[in-house]
């Protein structure tokens, strides 16, 4: 399972110009689920999110977590994470998890992250979403469960 996680002020989600959810300040999650993930990978980068610390404390140093900072987390499903350019230009997606696994697993990370106290807003599976964001720093980091 990989998490780009991205500081921001403010993101939103819109789906055929309708406004779908909106957060800030927090993080835009981009989440992307592999074919050999599970419970235990999306329970940890859960956990990781959550006090991922990469907010300023008092004397400018990335100190604080998600957590301690009050933020929410804006979660949209990203199956390109899994793309495989090494050969040609076309990306293969052969290691990204077929589509009801990702969703239950989107789904069971979104419910594991607001359980460790962080408000979460969603994307919406599968669809073809405007995601607009300000990525404070900018900060962006990956996490993967492996």
């Amino acid at each position: 399972m990989r998490a780009l996680v991205q500081r921001v002020t403010h993101a939103s989600v819109s789906v055929a110009g309708e406004a779908v959810s909106a957060v800030g300040p927090g993080f835009l999650v981009l989440l992307g689920v592999g074919r050999e993930d599970g419970e235990a990978e999306a329970a940890y980068l859960a956990r990781k999110t959550a006090q991922l610390r990469v907010f300023p404390d008092a004397d400018g140093k990335l100190n604080r977590s998600l957590l301690d900072m009050g933020g929410a987390a804006l979660v949209v499903s990203q199956f390109t994470l899994y793309a495989d350019t090494q050969k040609g230009n076309r990306p293969g997606f052969d290691q990204a998890a077929d589509p009801a696994q990702a969703e239950r697993l989107y789904r069971r990370y979104a419910e594991l992250l607001q359980e460790q106290g962080v408000p979460v807003s969603t994307g919406v599976f599968q669809a073809h979403m405007l995601v607009e964001l300000a990525n404070d720093g900018p900060v962006t980091i990956l996490l993967e469960s492996k």
